[in-house]
């Protein structure tokens, strides 16, 4: 089973089984974000995980076998079309320069480590329509000279 037919196998059983990323990650022991990107199929889980993960869903070894493989981290489109990723890109259109020039002035020339990484995704209530939190925390790796 490849990664797609995976994605695919994961999907339909959660949709089926009613089941949250929440509820998916509780089981597997990892959080909702990281289990979500491995389900999906962007990164990947331990064996203990991958079983943990598979059984929650009513899935066999053969997803499991799936989601410990080392995923091919690509996407079909350049500039996505869907609305909501679509807005990351925009938000990095307009605020890249700003978010790399203030990482700079401190931390120095270097960049955020998308690998030493967590990210958290929160519901904060409002008045005026509740807000979308998202957290990215990644490691600040400096550029080395030699």
């Amino acid at each position: 089973m490849n990664k797609t037919e995976m994605k695919t196998a994961i999907l339909d059983a959660k949709q089926t089984k009613g089941l949250t990323w929440d509820a998916i990650a509780k089981a597997v022991g990892l959080s909702k974000e990281f289990t979500c990107s491995a389900c999906l199929g962007m990164n990947s889980l331990n064996q203990t995980q991958a079983e943990a993960c598979a059984e929650s869903l009513g899935l066999g070894p053969d997803v499991a076998a799936a989601l410990q493989a080392f995923p091919h981290k690509t996407w079909d489109q350049t500039v996505p079309t869907d609305p909501l990723i679509y807005r990351f890109y925009e938000i990095v259109g307009v605020y890249g320069e700003t978010i790399k020039a203030l990482i700079h002035e401190e931390f120095g020339d270097g960049i955020m480590s998308a690998i030493d990484y967590s990210m958290d995704i929160q519901r904060q209530p409002d008045p005026k329509g509740d807000r979308v939190v998202v957290t990215l925390n990644g490691k600040f790796l400096p550029y080395k000279s030699w």
